[in-house]
């Protein structure tokens, strides 16, 4: 990592891992492109002559409230390479099960990873997401008479895209929309589809109902170090 200089970027990673059943057949794959994501992301800056100040990565493991016991877990933001072991403990610790219907609920994963503890440390600032999911998700708020769901969630799809371009002062957090980054490696289906009128929002479409796609957890490194 580089000194205290006025040209680097402190980066706040936030990746939202589905964990439900469907996911088994790749979720050692999604986890193997987690604990290799810094390396890469580091790389990947140096050889665009950009310097990383600071890089955290947090971890939202989903899945469906109405039909999962524990149907989220939320890390902090683990500082690496300092903070490698734990945030390696908590990815490995990750277990595909769960999910009844079809739809997970995703988009309060998003809210949630919204609403984190952003930094607004260093001069340039980063505030990225990836989503990794093999399924369509619920309408924002379907399983909200569900005991373990979230508090302030927003009421539908369209506040939660007003979070995300700033439009909404409900959300309490550091978010700056300006820093925010989305990429998503999703099936070709609601609401992935509806999202790509989101601003800086680059999904990778699997064909729905066939899982997947291979996780090009580099291409997804180069887009969003070229997008900075």
């Amino acid at each position: 990592m580089a000194g205290q200089g006025m040209g680097e970027y402190c980066v706040d990673i936030v990746m939202c891992i589905d964990k439900t059943g469907s996911m088994a057949p790749i979720i050692d794959e999604v986890k193997s492109n987690a604990l290799s994501f810094y390396q890469r992301f580091v790389d990947a800056m140096d050889e665009n002559d950009k310097e990383v100040e600071q890089l955290r990565i947090k971890v939202i493991a989903f899945g469906d409230y109405k039909a999962d016991r524990s149907p989220m877990d939320e890390s902090k933001f683990f500082v690496l390479p300092d903070e490698t072991d734990d945030f390696k403990a908590f990815v490995n610790g990750i277990e595909a099960n769960g999910g009844a219907d079809t739809e997970e609920d995703a988009l309060e994963a998003i809210a949630v990873a919204l609403k984190s503890d952003w930094t607004t440390e260093g001069a340039k600032r980063r505030h990225a997401i990836l989503v990794f999911s093999d399924a369509p998700a619920h309408e924002l708020g379907k399983n909200k008479g569900e005991a373990s769901y979230p508090q302030g969630m927003p009421e539908d799809i369209k506040q939660l895209a007003a979070w995300w371009e700033g439009t909404d002062q409900t959300l309490t957090s550091n978010y700056q929309p300006k820093a925010g980054r989305l990429v998503a490696f999703v099936p070709n289906a609601y609401p992935w589809t509806e999202m790509q009128a989101w601003n800086r929002y680059w999904p990778a479409f699997s064909p729905a109902g066939t899982g997947l796609a291979d996780v090009d957890i580099q291409s997804a490194i180069d887009l969003m170090v070229g997008s900075f």
